[in-house]
């Protein structure tokens, strides 16, 4: 069993600066082979010029890159913050050991030969991590590539990368090390500083989740980078990034994209979610930006890193070349940025300046005549209206010679019009097609990110505009409903399982579950008897549905088990016999419980709402159009629990289908507040309710404002293990 030791968000941070600000530093592990890792990371501790002390510790030797060695951590001459350990995995536990009688503060854990390896490496990692814990020793590893802090105030290049990158703003954590190492790289070349980074390796304490805390506080980082394979405590990512992106954003590539993780099951939701959906999800949710590449990440980052955020998404584009303007603007539109066409007073403006064959509606195509001066004048033209959120400036050089004059106007324009009241809440990003090597001799003075392509242009800003709006939104609130009956509902779930273990709820305990958490069915009756049937339908009063009750069957369709639009006594009879004879062909007559008349609603929208648990992420929730319309058209908005009243209100109104909810052509709009509540009181049922695996609400019908809604059909599919592999 793993020693628990609770780290409250207030103290996190606290744990984690003798990790990013140690003033004392040992190898355990140096070795006067160049060749060892051990000698590698000494290196690079020294020649970065770490501002602290660093002490080898190696039994044998007397001094390593000329520094003194020590034996052991304990002898060396101050209390030691952070310790960085390169031995063999078995030696590991005694290394450890030694750390914890020197009353070290941090740990990076270089070594392999834990969890990644198998059962056994399991059991050693969680040995270590029990030792460390119930210390209150904060780890980085095992199995990973360091870290590093490049503060000049600090300087701690813990790492396999040679050298430091440039100090900047943006923090990075990486699941992959060797990948995270090549991104510093790629970083360096793009002129985009790093306030820290840390190979996460294994996570066997140290978590994404955890460096999240730290950065929150850390004044040297403004944006968060995160590469992730895997999800530890999805749950809590969830709660801390809904709450960081508000002041940082937090950007996201995630590898292994493809469906898995949650099982063909039974319901329409099962089946239409997947580990990938769940991440979409979560993102949506918490306002991460999600990269598709680490190439994209970065194009978003030097956005970010150095630019203002825009106010909404009404972009502006400057370009000589046509061909260039087309695709950056299909790219823009694309990804939901408009192209407002410039009023008359912009485009008298620019007539002053721009010959008469020039375009000045947006884009503004100034031809392959256009001049630097043009370019100055236009950019200062635009940039001073309030008719654009964020320009793009896309140049190509007719003569290669005249590149640094291009450049230079531009970039005075972009300089100036940043400390104008007009201009400093403007992003600008340049395309500027000129020769490789002078590319690179501009972007350390470039006041603008620089791609190489239009399309990249469009797409980074096109996230950085969707981030903003995220941004300014309210966090949402989580709904308390005071009329449910928790115990009673779970009760209700437990003697089912008790009952017939896991397995499909029947109607009438869906009925009674939903009574608990007073979400309201449709009248409806529920009998074994044909005559007892047409005696509920003349009751209840014509037209009625009559459909099969079974809780082994759970689409009611596939066996002809739902009989619409019944006027009369006579046809709801007849269609009982039917059903029942249908069955008994059909070798299901065991399978029919009896049968369930609800009254016939004429010509209602009909949506859906389900929940599949994932073994990972906890409880999905899908809400989109429904009745048979749910697999063919596929139009679902997922989103994790628990809900807000924000998500709610986004789930609707993110399918396509929100037209015929809101009214669309003569078409009466529906109760969307019924159905808002409805998502909210689903979220509450699934949250407390935990052997809840899978339900389906299908139909749902939308009603008119102030009606409500009615629930067609429900499913609920309840078992005390999780059901989702």
């Amino acid at each position: 069993m793993i020693f628990s030791l609770e780290i409250s968000e207030k103290n996190t941070y606290q744990s984690l600066l003798p990790l990013f600000c140690p003033k004392s530093i040992a190898v355990v592990g140096a070795s006067r082979n160049p060749k060892s890792i051990g000698y590698r990371l000494l290196e690079a501790i020294v020649t970065n010029k770490f501002n602290g002390t660093v002490y080898p510790v190696n039994p044998s030797a007397k001094f390593i890159y000329s520094i003194r060695a020590y034996p052991e951590i304990a002898v060396c001459p101050e209390k030691i913050d952070l310790a960085i350990i390169s031995v063999p995995a078995l030696i590991v536990p005694q290394a450890i050991d030694n750390c914890i009688k020197a009353d070290v503060k941090a740990i990076i854990l270089i070594s392999a030969g834990f969890a990644e390896t198998g059962k056994e490496g399991k059991v050693l990692q969680n040995e270590i991590l029990n030792r460390v814990r119930e210390k209150g020793i904060r780890m980085v590893g095992p199995n990973c590539m360091g870290m590093l802090n490049a503060s000049p105030d600090i300087s701690m290049n813990a790492s396999f990368s040679i050298t430091l990158p440039p100090f900047g703003n943006v923090a990075m954590s990486s699941q992959s090390g060797a990948l995270g190492l090549a991104v510093i790289t790629h970083a360096k070349k793009l002129n985009i500083g790093l306030s820290s980074f840390v190979s996460v390796g294994n996570k066997a304490d140290i978590s994404a989740n955890d460096l999240l805390h730290y950065w929150e506080n850390d004044s040297d980082t403004k944006v968060i980078l995160l590469y992730i394979e895997s999800f530890g405590n999805p749950r809590k990512f969830v709660k801390l990034a809904r709450r960081i992106g508000k002041n940082k954003p937090v950007l996201a590539v995630k590898s292994g994209r493809t469906k898995s993780g949650i099982r063909a099951a039974g319901s329409h939701t099962a089946s239409l979610a997947s580990n990938e959906i769940a991440v979409e999800a979560l993102f949506n949710q918490t306002g991460v930006i999600r990269a598709n590449t680490l190439e994209e990440m970065f194009d978003i980052t030097a956005i970010l890193s150095n630019q203002p955020l825009p106010l909404n998404n009404k972009v502006g584009v400057i370009t000589n070349a046509g061909g260039l303007a087309i695709l950056c603007a299909d790219a823009c539109e694309s990804e939901n940025l408009v192209l407002p066409e410039f009023s008359e007073t912009i485009k008298s403006k620019l007539r002053t300046f721009l010959p008469a064959e020039a375009a000045i509606s947006n884009p503004v195509d100034m031809v392959a005549s256009a001049t630097p001066e043009s370019y100055y004048k236009a950019i200062k033209t635009i940039m001073a209206s309030d008719e654009i959120d964020s320009l793009i400036i896309l140049h190509i050089p007719v003569d290669d010679s005249d590149s640094d004059k291009f450049f230079n106007s531009i970039n005075s324009a972009v300089s100036e019009t940043r400390n104008t009241p007009e201009g400093k809440n403007k992003p600008v990003v340049g395309c500027l097609m000129y020769d490789e090597n002078f590319l690179k001799s501009i972007l350390s003075s470039s006041k603008m990110p620089l791609y190489r392509f239009p399309e990249s242009a469009g797409r980074s800003l096109a996230k950085v505009v969707k981030y903003s709006a995220w941004k300014n939104k309210p966090l949402g609130v989580l709904r308390d409903f005071k009329d449910t009956h928790i115990e009673n509902a779970r009760k209700i779930c437990l003697n089912a399982l008790h009952e017939r273990g896991k397995g499909w709820l029947k109607a009438k305990e869906i009925h009674e579950l939903f009574s608990a958490f007073s979400i309201s069915l449709p009248e409806s009756g529920i009998t074994t008897n044909e005559f007892s049937a047409a005696e509920i339908a003349r009751k209840m009063g014509f037209p009625v549905v009559l459909k099969l009750s079974s809780h082994t069957i759970i689409h009611k369709t596939e066996v002809g088990g739902v009989y619409l639009n019944l006027n009369n006594e006579q046809e709801v009879i007849e269609a009982f016999l039917h059903l029942k004879q249908k069955m008994a062909l059909l070798n299901k007559s065991d399978e029919m419980d009896g049968v369930l008349i609800q009254k016939m609603l004429m010509d209602p929208v009909e949506v859906m709402i389900g929940m599949v648990e994932d073994n990972t992420f906890g409880p999905i929730v899908a809400f989109g159009m429904g009745g048979i319309h749910v697999e063919v058209i596929s139009d679902i908005c997922f989103r994790i629990t628990p809900l807000n009243d924000l998500d709610a209100k986004e789930m609707i109104r993110s399918i396509k289908g929100f037209k015929l909810l809101s009214g669309y052509r003569g078409h009466p709009a529906a109760d969307i507040p019924a159905l808002e509540e409805l998502l909210l009181r689903i979220s509450k049922l699934v949250e407390e309710i935990p052997e809840i695996k899978e339900l389906d609400l299908n139909p749902v019908f939308a009603l008119a404002p102030g009606k409500g809604c009615v629930i067609g059909d429900a499913r609920i599919f309840v078992s005390d293990k999780l059901s989702i592999t």
